[in-house]
Formats: structure tokens, C-alpha cells, sequence
């Protein structure tokens, strides 16, 4: 009597862990609103240029706030002049290097008119900044000693804030990354940015000296 009614109890519970394995568990209400959240919105990323290994990314700072909170008392928006922040990646095994010197700034008026910018040095859009209207005039002392040193330390504290900010590493390393800001005078007239590309012709291989082709980068949206 007590095996038949153990084997009665076995089959009891091989019933109920089968029916457990086709019902699955039970979803509570929370992990069924978790299942059904919004995707995270995209991120916008900068404009960029890739090809031959190397990938060009641009960001101009064209708004006045924006550009405040980057640069602080050395903004160089108000006095007309756009910082671009450029980004160079190498995906290759080799340095690349990329002549500064050369990078323009191409704006465009129509199909068949534009105009070509070169980039501020920091030391040179500290002075605009710290001069809007232009130098002030040298006052003359009443009593000259010596030598005027023609320093300028209104300037020079500005340009201690943008140098270390500038593009100012001509070598990409492989499989790495360099990034600063280029200036721009645009003579107060931001919306030029809408049509303008960051021009970069001069990009050859270490050491081997191939040129790659030109990059152009627009930084309008």
C-alpha cells in the first residue's frame, strides 16, 4: 500500500514540473515595461572626411555661448574670428603626416565663386581679442629709460589660454588620435559657416612620403 501510494506521489510531481516547462515562467509587470522602453536617441557627431585610413572630423563653434564656455575671456567669436575644433584619426599602421601650414578654410558664395581663408595663429587672435578696435596707440613717457619692450601682457595672458587649445601636432600616430582648434577670421559674419568647408591638401605616409588625396570637410548641417 505505502509503494503505491509513493508512486502516485512521483507521478503527481512529474505532472506538475512538465506543466511548469510548457507554461514558462510568469513575467511580472515591471520586466514587461522595461521590454518595451524608447531606443536612446542618436548622438549627432561632427562632420568628417575618411578615406586612405585617415578620418578628418570638424567642429566649428560658431555659437557665442558655446565658444564662451570653451575659451572664456579669450572667446574669439565676438571679435568675428571661428575657432574650429579638428579631429585627425589614423586607422593605419604607419604615422601619417599632414602639412598645417597648407589648411585653408573654402567658403562658399555660389557654384562658381569662393573664397579661400588661412588659420590665426593663437598669439595673433589673442591680440584681436584683447584689441577690438585695433592696438591702442603707444603713449610716450615723459621720462624714456631705455628701450620700449612693446609687450602687450593683456594679449599675452589670452594667448596663454588658446595655445594649449590650437592644432599644433603635424604627425597622426598609427592607430591614434590628435585634435586642437584652427581660427578663422570670418569678419563677424558666422553665418558663413553654413557654406564653408575645412580644406586639407598636403597629407602624405611616414616615412615612405606618398601623398593621399586632399581632404574636405563641410562644416555646415
Amino acid at each position: 500500500m505505502a509503494s503505491i501510494v509513493a508512486m502516485l506521489v512521483l507521478s503527481f510531481l512529474a505532472c506538475l514540473g512538465a506543466l511548469a516547462q510548457n507554461n514558462g515562467p510568469l513575467e511580472t509587470p515591471q520586466a514587461s515595461q522595461q521590454s518595451v522602453q524608447a531606443p536612446a536617441p542618436l548622438i549627432a557627431t561632427p562632420r568628417q572626411d575618411r578615406h586612405d585610413g585617415l578620418s578628418i572630423s570638424v567642429d566649428p563653434y560658431n555659437e557665442p555661448a558655446r565658444a564662451k564656455e570653451k575659451f572664456g575671456k579669450a572667446n574669439p567669436v565676438p571679435v568675428g574670428i571661428l575657432p574650429v575644433e579638428v579631429s585627425m584619426h589614423n586607422d593605419t599602421d604607419r604615422p601619417i603626416h599632414v602639412d598645417l601650414s597648407t589648411i585653408q578654410l573654402e567658403v562658399h558664395f555660389s557654384e562658381d565663386r569662393h573664397q579661400e581663408i588661412d588659420w590665426l595663429p593663437a598669439q595673433q587672435v589673442a591680440n584681436q581679442v584683447a584689441h577690438p578696435k585695433g592696438p591702442a596707440a603707444p603713449t610716450a613717457r615723459r621720462f624714456p629709460i631705455g628701450v620700449p619692450s612693446g609687450a602687450d601682457s593683456k594679449a599675452d595672458k589670452l594667448a596663454e589660454i588658446l595655445k594649449p587649445l590650437s592644432l599644433d601636432a603635424d604627425i597622426v600616430p598609427p592607430k591614434g588620435t590628435i585634435h586642437g582648434f584652427l581660427f578663422f577670421d570670418l569678419n563677424r559674419d558666422m553665418s558663413l559657416v553654413e557654406t564653408a568647408s575645412l580644406y586639407v591638401p598636403d597629407v602624405t605616409t611616414v616615412p615612405a612620403s606618398k601623398p593621399l588625396m586632399f581632404f574636405e570637410v563641410p562644416l555646415g548641417r
